[in-house]
């Protein structure tokens, strides 16, 4: 081999076997990398939990509805329960309302059926009727206290007061000219306050002012009838 034919040798390739080696390791840029899924099986399980099918989907969306339609059950039923012990509740408390009122009223009855019974075995004689009588004064006036005292039930007298539409009810009108304002003359009814309020109004007479005349006028300034004076001529 002649020395030109050595040079042009080494210039062309001088390392022949680092270049075999080069071509080895370095990948064809026109092949296609292989995928993970082609490689590893294991990367399409991993796919799949992460996407998972429409049937999957479907399961968990029905047992969340089933969950919370029981749920919702529940809450019902809960409700209701609510409701009807608040409407029986409150139906004890409107028919025992006055539960404490009626137990103290029961002795005073009691009382009345003893003084009734009392009379009937007296023979409605003289000094017996006397006893009667103070024996029913007794029980209305206990009565009274009791519902005056704990209750706050008063009954009020109204003869001799200004009439007052607020707390008199008149039925019967009288004239007078001794007064100059409505005044109550007779209690026919008598009216009660619960806690100074009026809860019923008293049946009364009225006594009406009279307007005079006058005539009235005329008596009022001179009682003899004297129109004149002493040196008035007749």
């Amino acid at each position: 081999m002649s020395t030109e034919n050595c040079a042009h040798y080494h210039e062309e390739d001088p390392h022949p076997e680092q270049a075999a080696e080069t071509s080895k390791a370095a990948p064809d840029p026109r092949t296609p990398e292989p995928g993970p899924a082609q490689d590893e099986p294991g990367a399409v399980v991993e796919a799949e939990a992460e996407n998972p099918r429409p049937e999957e989907k479907l399961k968990d969306v029905e047992a969340q509805i089933a969950e919370l339609k029981d749920q919702y059950l529940r809450k019902a039923a809960e409700f209701e329960n609510f409701r009807k012990r608040i409407n029986r509740e409150k139906q004890d408390a409107i028919d025992f309302a006055n539960q404490s009122l009626l137990l103290d009223l029961i002795p005073i009855i009691d009382d009345f059926e003893r003084a009734i019974k009392a009379a009937d075995v007296s023979q409605k004689g003289a000094a017996d009727f006397t006893a009667f009588y103070e024996g029913i004064s007794m029980i209305e006036k206990r009565l009274s206290s009791q519902l005056e005292h704990k209750w706050g039930l008063k009954r009020y007298d109204s003869a001799g007061e200004p009439f007052d539409p607020n707390r008199h009810e008149g039925i019967m009108v009288e004239k007078s000219s001794d007064i100059d304002e409505p005044v109550v003359k007779e209690d026919f009814i008598k009216g009660y306050t619960l806690k100074d309020r009026v809860v019923r109004s008293a049946k009364v007479k009225v006594l009406m002012p009279e307007h005079p005349g006058p005539d009235r006028e005329m008596e009022k300034a001179d009682p003899q009838g004297e129109v004149g004076g002493e040196g008035n001529p007749s």
